[in-house]
């Protein structure tokens, strides 16, 4: 059971209490009511319902998952809530909590400038008219993606053209305090030129010049981009498990 005193009742207190942690400053955006539920050195923060995903945590990863227990038997948390917490290995949630799915990744984060790429001055920004050339890159390059013209979580694309075609693409889902990227993809027919590294690199600039700290988010599994981020700056990582409740 959460007791009252354990309980943060708005943005600027989760704030508070993580102290600003990047991850939590991304996940909490303005305008979105958020409360949290604090247990020693562990806060697991929840936004409405038909957000997606419906909250995180930060802290101890056991002391997270105690604290999902405990608002589950409360009714606070509901069937097919998706939430990002600390890593968590598979059979210790299994047997504490029901899911359906279970995904390890990684948050990334940086302030500082990347050292400038070749071909980093190729990155602009797109529009509304170049939705129809983002869709058939992404459909060829990276189907799975959850970033897609239209999704009202992003705030600009950016891309790379060649021969009046466009190879690279990335969005811009800043909607906290920091910037973040998502969905940045080169043709498969264009890797290994260096377009990823000069797309990740003019993005991040230019997010830089509005906000102290641009993130993104990366399977573990793919050596080739964390290699990539961390050459290009992305070097503080806070690993995550994110479930969806059964």
């Amino acid at each position: 059971m959460i007791i009252n005193d354990q309980v943060l009742p708005d943005r600027s207190a989760i704030l508070a209490v993580t102290g600003h942690h990047p991850f939590v400053r991304h996940m909490l955006w303005h305008g979105v009511p958020a409360r949290a539920y604090q247990r020693d050195d562990a806060v697991l923060f929840l936004l409405p319902p038909e957000h997606v995903p419906a909250g995180g945590a930060i802290g101890p990863a056991g002391t997270a998952l105690e604290i999902c227990v405990a608002l589950a038997a409360d009714g606070v948390l509901r069937t097919g809530q998706a939430l990002h917490l600390p890593r968590l290995e598979p059979d210790v949630v299994s047997q504490r909590l029901a899911v359906v799915e279970h995904a390890d990744w990684d948050f990334h984060w940086t302030g500082t400038a990347p050292p400038i790429q070749p071909d980093e001055e190729r990155v602009v920004r797109l529009t509304e008219a170049d939705h129809p050339a983002l869709a058939t890159l992404i459909d060829e390059a990276f189907p799975s993606t959850t970033s897609r013209p239209g999704d009202p979580r992003v705030v600009d694309w950016y891309g790379i053209w060649a021969g009046g075609r466009l190879v690279a693409c990335g969005a811009d889902r800043s909607r906290g305090d920091i910037g973040f990227l998502a969905g940045l993809t080169v043709g498969p027919d264009q890797r290994g030129q260096g377009l990823g590294a000069a797309l990740t690199a003019g993005m991040t600039r230019a997010l830089l010049a509005r906000y102290d700290t641009v993130g993104l988010g990366v399977y573990p599994s793919n050596v080739g981009a964390v290699r990539l981020y961390r050459r290009l700056g992305f070097t503080n990582i806070h690993p995550i498990s994110t479930l969806r409740l059964a």
